[in-house]
């Protein structure tokens, strides 16, 4: 294969070759017929498939998948191995759906607790980081599917993520900001790398030679392509320079900008030729694997892995009395909207278009409980607020135990913007306190994606299960963990600040 590349690079022309260097559109990569360069499309992961429903052209309505647990509540399970399994049935579902690269996983470090796409990322410890993204990783391509490690590097914050620069000393970026990239490259070569939108000491990232050229390509061996977040790249033929492979997506001023550095002796054809040759590898990888077998999942065996994955990232943050797990002679007063609709991701580019998870109640039912059911709060364009709280008091208080479900919604935690708290909404923690008041034996559990605070309520309560955003299984684990069926084993894999001020990042 590789000794055709250099020949058919040599068959194209110049203006092909500046296109090939740049998006089709939003998800595929451009082709050239008249030589059988084939295009490829590409689909936001990373803990599901968000992939453009052929039969619609808004690049925002996704097909249906199935929604896995999200990277805050994988890194949980220090399974890198969890990670590999989930990773290769989303390369299962890739290759079914034609996506030729998954856009993930997202392994940027957690230096903020308020960072709003936490929830994306594995932890705050580089090491934990790169070995779960290297699993990931090896799943996916095993499939014959690429990956895109994201976002190379040093993207800790959502809010101005186009232009905070992250400045730090090249000992602060090497020892945190970068081994799980470094981890990621040398266990399992990912087929991509995307770079970030931010500056990194004021060049940003898909103009920074250091980091595109030197580090990623000469000290990491990385060699594969590298690609732009969208609408990361200020300039193409800086960013060509640079070390960006392909720009996406397509902007019309892309070749405008390579034209007039070409004109200006700024760059050279051997600059398109090196990214045109990757690009091209790309195209060979997948087309080779598509012409081989791989094994299927149905869509209950993925399922089916949802929800293990979701129990086996559960963290139990407390239990009294060992109240958990709860005997089936124990009548329950299940209480809240997310024990019938629970967060399971966070808003953003990887939010998957996902079937309902079932409610808390019914999974509870299935394994043999007397349940009841009170609101408490309504979720109402995604804002808890306060509903039937008498009711919830009530129906609390005639059940030998409560179990309260809240969380944060996916406009709390979401791309493009940062949180504002560590708390939960007020009508969350006033429902458990209220609860608490009338039943000695109160449950919470919280859908989440990141650090939250549970002081207004930890000293009230006998026990906390925090589920993070596990996924579209999220109540049949969290059944079968409150009902013992399976045993909570996850750990935090990022720090619990007991308040703001505890964090560095406090007066930012």
């Amino acid at each position: 294969m590789e000794h055709n590349i250099p020949e058919l690079v040599a068959q194209l022309t110049l203006e092909e070759k500046a296109g090939l260097c740049s998006g089709a559109d939003f998800w595929h990569t451009k082709t050239v017929e008249r030589l059988g360069i084939p295009t490829l499309m590409v689909s936001d992961g990373p803990h599901g498939l968000r992939t453009q429903d052929p039969e619609r052209d808004d690049p925002n309505h996704s097909r249906k998948a199935v929604c896995f647990p999200a990277g805050c509540s994988v890194a949980a399970s220090f399974d890198p191995d969890l990670a590999r399994r989930e990773g290769a049935a989303i390369g299962r579902e890739a290759r079914a759906f034609g996506v030729g690269v998954v856009l993930g996983p997202a392994i940027n470090i957690k230096r903020s607790p308020l960072c709003g796409r936490n929830f994306e990322y594995y932890s705050e410890d580089p090491m934990l980081a790169g070995e779960l993204a290297a699993g990931y990783i090896n799943g996916v391509q095993s499939q014959g599917v690429g990956t895109s490690i994201k976002h190379f590097a040093a993207n800790s914050q959502e809010y101005r993520r186009m232009s905070a620069s992250s400045d730090m000393t090249e000992r602060t970026l090497r020892e945190i900001y970068l081994p799980a990239f470094e981890t990621a490259v040398k266990k399992s070569q990912p087929w991509t790398v995307m770079c970030s939108y931010n500056p990194v000491n004021g060049v940003y990232a898909s103009e920074n030679k250091h980091l595109l050229n030197d580090i990623l390509r000469k000290e990491f061996g990385f060699d594969g392509v590298v690609v732009s977040d969208w609408g990361a790249v200020k300039h193409r033929a800086k960013s060509l320079k640079a070390g960006i492979d392909l720009a996406m997506p397509y902007s019309a001023d892309y070749g405008k900008q390579l034209a007039d550095w070409y004109e200006k002796g700024l760059i050279d054809e051997g600059d398109l030729d090196r990214s045109v040759g990757r690009l091209r590898e790309l195209a060979e990888k997948y087309r080779s694997a598509v012409s081989r077998r791989r094994v299927t999942m149905t869509e209950e065996q993925k399922h089916e892995l949802a929800v293990r994955a979701a129990e086996e990232s559960a963290v139990l943050l407390k239990n009294d009395d060992d109240i958990l797990p709860v005997c089936k002679d124990k009548k329950i007063a299940v209480i809240g909207g997310f024990a019938e609709n629970p967060e399971f991701q966070g808003g953003g580019s990887s939010r998957v278009n996902a079937k309902v998870s079932q409610s808390l109640c019914d999974c509870l039912k299935n394994l043999g409980f007397n349940v009841d059911f009170a609101l408490g709060y309504m979720i109402r364009y995604n804002i808890l607020t306060p509903f039937g709280i008498r009711y919830a008091v009530e129906t609390a208080a005639k059940n030998d135990c409560a179990v309260v479900c809240v969380g944060n919604t996916w406009l709390t935690e979401k791309e493009e913007t940062d949180r504002f708290s560590l708390k939960l909404n007020s009508a969350a923690e006033d429902l458990i306190l209220d609860v608490a008041q009338v039943n000695p034996n109160v449950i919470v559990v919280i859908y989440a994606g990141s650090a939250v605070d549970v002081s207004a309520f930890e000293g009230k309560v006998k026990a906390i299960l925090y589920m993070g955003y596990c996924g579209e299984g999220a109540n049949e684990a969290a059944a079968d963990l409150i009902s013992g069926r399976v045993s909570p084993c996850g750990k935090l894999a990022e720090t619990f600040p007991k308040s703001l001020e505890d964090t560095a990042t406090a007066d930012r």
